[in-house]
């Protein structure tokens, strides 16, 4: 006991020096370094959250001074929870049918979601994420080859998703057989939140325009309640997440939802 508390400050000082320089870290890449366990890390990255040093998010930390009313960026939590998040678009993956209309949200789950889908044939996207559309562009020359891509208009934020009334505006003459959408986080009592108001507007555009609504948010978005709700959890058709999903989330959400859907952790 009292070699770890004499580690624990070492621990601290060592995990504020990565993320000062990195901007972000994750849990599974301390408890590897540090050879201590991912409760250990927790611990501590509570220790430093709580004295103001760093911030925590889904999976690991990023540095206080990239904190504002919105999420992080989008390169900030690209890095994070990557097993989840592909065990996320895979299952998820599988609802995209050929020749369909999906419309997929900012982040950076369902920018995994869309790395799967460049072969879908006969697939049409809409998006307001940046970086999905850049992922997505057309780059052959042979038709069919790519996706057919609409992106919305819109004033991007700080995670690379067009939001507002233009975004808004264009997005509301549409019609999409699915929606693929992320979320900052996830409760019984919010539903789908996110600390962005006029994402959760947007948001709310995305799936008023959808037959189905597809919400995709790995273990770790469960219990974390944003400041703008844009679904409750009986209106979403789909559930994603991963295994790692706790025994009382997936109670609670396959009471509530049309479909709760489980993607697999691969080592």
């Amino acid at each position: 006991m009292a070699e770890a508390a004499r580690l624990a400050p070492q621990r601290r000082a060592l995990i504020l020096d990565i993320v000062r320089r990195d901007g972000a870290v994750r849990v599974a890449d301390l408890v590897e370094q540090l050879g201590v366990s991912d409760m250990t890390v927790r611990r501590d990255l509570d220790v430093l959250a709580r004295s103001g040093a760093l911030s925590k998010v889904h999976g690991g930390a990023i540095r206080a001074s990239d904190t504002t009313g919105d999420e992080p960026p989008f390169e900030t939590k690209a890095g994070l929870e990557s097993r989840a998040k592909a065990a996320v678009a895979e299952a998820a993956s599988a609802l995209v049918k050929p020749g369909s209309v999906v419309a997929i949200s900012g982040g950076t789950t369902s920018y995994a979601v869309a790395a799967r889908l460049r072969d879908v044939p006969g697939l049409t996207v809409v998006t307001n994420s940046l970086p999905v559309a850049e992922l997505l562009r057309p780059r052959g020359a042979e038709p069919g080859a790519n996706p057919t891509l609409l992106l919305t208009g819109g004033a991007p934020t700080k995670s690379a998703s067009l939001v507002g009334p233009l975004a808004d505006q264009a997005i509301r003459t549409l019609q999409v057989d699915l929606l693929v959408i992320g979320a900052h986080g996830v409760s019984e009592r919010a539903g789908a939140t996110t600390p962005n108001l006029a994402e959760a507007q947007t948001n709310r555009a995305l799936i008023e325009c959808a037959t189905q609504v597809a919400v995709v948010a790995d273990h770790t978005k469960w219990g974390v309640v944003g400041l703008s709700r844009f679904i409750g959890l009986s209106e979403i058709d789909y559930f994603v997440s991963d295994d790692g999903l706790d025994a009382e989330a997936r109670g609670v959400l396959s009471d509530s939802v049309g479909r709760l859907i489980l993607g697999t952790t691969q080592p």
